[in-house]
């Protein structure tokens, strides 16, 4: 019983299984995500771009995708993926062609270095791309910067300074 109840406590502990609560589940069809996005109601789709060994990544795993505000708020707008930039797990993409994930990721997406925070429009258009590790703070700002489609007349940047 004691085992049963310290692996539990681990599991729930876990950087990987807490930042879980923020993907949603899917068939690796994004065509059909982005179905899903418009019929939801949502902003568009949140892309975690990651490689297993990637430090910053897991550092965002663990710091960042598990808070609740950060679920919250991501959860309400958009829908949102996980992509292993080293994964040749098959997909659908957004224009419904069959690919990897390690193709869709450095072909379509361009991802060299990771993690990669990447907003599509509801098209399947990329508009918001970010590289490197963001704190909760910058995070959400970032999704707000999406949310309020403010990529249409500034960077990021620039919005960041406004925003502080």
């Amino acid at each position: 019983m004691r085992v049963f109840f310290i692996l539990s406590l681990l599991m729930l502990l876990s950087p990987v299984h807490a930042s879980e609560a923020l993907f949603n589940q899917h068939f690796n069809d994004y065509s059909e995500n982005l179905d899903d996005a418009n019929e939801a109601g949502k902003e568009g789709i949140f892309v975690f771009f990651f490689m297993d060994d990637c430090p910053f990544c897991q550092k965002m795993e663990r710091q960042v995708l598990n808070q609740d505000s950060v679920t919250s708020y991501f959860k309400t707008h958009f829908l949102n993926y996980k992509v292993n930039t080293e994964s040749d797990l098959e997909l659908v993409d957004f224009e419904g062609n069959d690919t990897v994930e390690r193709v869709f990721a450095k072909r379509h997406n361009r991802i060299g270095a990771t993690p990669v925070l990447a907003f599509f429009d509801l098209n399947g258009k990329r508009v918001v791309r970010r590289t490197g590790f963001a704190n909760k703070e910058e995070f959400l700002l970032l999704g707000k910067y999406m949310v309020e489609k403010a990529y249409l007349d500034e960077n990021f940047v620039r919005y960041k300074r406004k925003h502080r």
